[in-house]
């Protein structure tokens, strides 16, 4: 009878833990090329997650990750056994990034996706001023900062969360905009938007308070406008154990201590 298996393709870390996983997989369920694979396995952190979801970007291939790294908040658990059911019943997570478009010092534009979040981060001592328009209105004339961030529903967890930005549920059709280390004003705290905002952060002097615009792993130095929307021609796709769902990770992030 012919073998009617789905075809894995393992993607691996350069971290030891990753590299010994790859070699155990492999020599249980083969390995082909990602262009040949029904399920993409990322072994690894969530920092290589993210990694191969970019590169997978608008492919349709199903990407399953198993944590061979620290976090691992995007992963699933790590086993050798049963691998082919688990993928057979995992849950689809379908995620749509932001786009940033910058318009840079040195003149020149450039685009890049995030998964999680755009961030922009002063570049010196000197506290970056900021002005943030939504939907073409300005909301906050002056913000002085060390940033600012607008992360997805599925980065609401990740930097968003650790400078106290809000958790947004998975399913939430929401942004979250939310600042880093604000000075003025003093108690903004962030805002949560629609996720068909367009949200354009201007860079105020930027020559004497210059700042980097980052797109997950993507950093662009010495920006002067940043604009931030949902791109919605753009898809990745994750899978999920049902019972480590990342509808229920995210929801239980909101419980914890």
């Amino acid at each position: 009878m012919p073998d009617h298996s789905p075809a894995l393709c393992f993607l691996a870390s350069h971290a030891e833990d990753a590299q010994k996983a790859l070699s155990e997989l492999e020599a249980l369920y083969g390995n082909v090329p990602v262009q040949q694979a029904d399920y993409i396995v990322a072994l690894g952190g969530d920092g290589f997650m993210l990694q191969v979801l970019h590169d997978t970007m608008n492919s349709g291939k199903l990407v399953y990750g198993m944590n061979r790294g620290s976090v691992g908040f995007l992963m699933n658990d790590y086993a050798t056994d049963n691998l082919l059911e688990r993928l057979s019943v995992a849950d689809i997570n379908t995620l749509c990034p932001l786009r940033m478009t910058t318009t840079n010092a040195d003149g020149t534009t450039s685009i890049a996706l995030a998964i999680n979040e755009v961030s922009m981060i002063r570049q010196s001592y000197q506290a970056a001023k900021l002005k943030v328009e939504i939907d073409g209105k300005e909301r906050l004339g002056e913000l002085a900062c060390d940033g600012i961030l607008v992360a997805t529903p599925a980065g609401s967890t990740a930097y968003n969360l650790s400078v106290h930005g809000p958790i947004i549920p998975l399913e939430a059709p929401l942004l979250a905009i939310t600042p880093i280390s604000a000075f003025r004003p003093r108690r903004w705290r962030g805002a949560l938007l629609p996720d068909n905002s367009v949200v354009d952060i201007h860079v105020l002097e930027p020559q004497k308070r210059p700042v980097n615009a980052v797109a997950d792993h993507t950093e662009v130095k010495s920006v002067l406008h940043v604009r931030i929307e949902q791109d919605t021609h753009a898809r990745a796709k994750v899978l999920s154990d049902p019972n480590r769902s990342w509808s229920e990770r995210i929801l239980a992030e909101q419980f914890s201590d």
